[in-house]
């Protein structure tokens, strides 16, 4: 049965997406389709429109990395899910649609206490975060974690999975209304990215020790002032660059301060160790179910806004996670 789906045939940014209908695809053996209830909204979405993120698929491509639905028909060798399950289903591409495939293998039941938004907002998330935070830095109870771009999706799931694991969690905002929901979402304190004493501010709020984990899916001058606010021994986590500009960090100054800085790609890290991604499945699904990094939701958007759903997050006027509802 035919459906609709956003389009991205030009890489000219959100403006240039197009609603179309599209005729199904056989599934393969493990292949799951399910008929969208919501699509999360990530960075990369945006990014891919431009040509701009690390995965450049060929056009023309569904953008979409994110849904939550209902099971509506099973590949041939599909044992573990079953017609009408509710589901997280997570995606390359696919779904900004009414419907979409997805892997069985990645496939989470969908929490009791999430809705279909809140699930379809979840898994990039909070695997960023559980990476970031559990297989990277190793955040242990009583560290401090400092975390940039809090008001943002990846970066309120790690306000949310340190004080899970026992952090004392500090947030970085760029306004008062986003500061307002990251110490909603559990931070113990929140300050605003441009005030004039912030470093003094962030090393104030750890009694003069500093930050024992900076997790920054920011980049920019920013970075630069959170290297400033580690103790000794440190872990600074590169997590994107979502204010477009790369930093450099000064070799001599981690040297002194004896931190260490950390790349991590979570999806990539999955895709090269099966170990890893089996570890990384089982800790998400207790997640999960736990409720445990529940997203912020700000904005819900239809199928037809797709662009002006992408826009807003290229404005910053996303708080947390934004949802597509076809």
């Amino acid at each position: 049965m035919s459906y609709r789906a956003v389009l991205c045939t030009r890489l000219d940014g959100p403006d240039a997406l197009e609603i179309t209908t599209q005729e199904p695809s056989p599934l393969g053996a493990h292949e799951v389709r399910l008929r969208v209830r919501a699509a999360g909204l990530n960075f990369p979405d945006l990014l891919m429109t431009r040509g701009g993120y690390q995965f450049r698929p060929d056009l023309p491509f569904v953008p979409g990395m994110e849904s939550a639905g209902d099971v509506v028909e099973l590949g041939s060798a599909v044992t573990s899910v079953s017609v009408g399950d509710r589901v997280i289903a997570p995606l390359r591409l696919g779904a900004f649609a009414e419907q979409a495939v997805a892997q069985e293998a990645a496939i989470l039941p969908l929490p009791d206490c999430f809705d279909y938004a809140e699930g379809a907002a979840w898994y990039v998330s909070a695997t960023t975060a559980w990476h970031a935070l559990n297989d990277k830095a190793d955040i242990q109870p009583g560290e401090v974690l400092l975390v940039l771009g809090a008001g943002g999706g990846v970066g309120m799931a790690a306000v949310q999975l340190g004080k899970h694991k026992g952090a004392k969690v500090i947030g970085l905002a760029s306004t008062d209304e986003k500061a307002a929901a990251i110490l909603n979402a559990g931070a113990d304190a929140c300050f605003i990215n441009d005030q004039p004493d912030l470093i003094d501010a962030i090393k104030a709020a750890t009694d003069g020790k500093g930050v024992d984990v900076v997790y920054d899916p920011v980049g920019g001058p920013l970075a630069l002032k959170a290297t400033r606010t580690l103790g000794w021994g440190g872990r600074y986590l590169i997590v994107g660059f979502a204010s477009g500009d790369i930093p450099s960090f000064a070799a001599n100054h981690a040297l002194i301060k004896g931190y260490s800085i950390m790349g991590l790609r979570a999806g990539e890290a999955t895709r090269r160790d099966p170990a890893l991604a089996a570890r990384t499945a089982k800790a998400l699904r207790d997640l999960a179910a736990q409720g445990v990094m529940r997203p912020h939701i700000s904005h819900r958007f239809s199928l037809d806004e797709a662009a002006k759903a992408l826009n807003a997050m290229d404005q910053r006027q996303i708080i947390g996670r934004a949802v597509i509802v076809p």
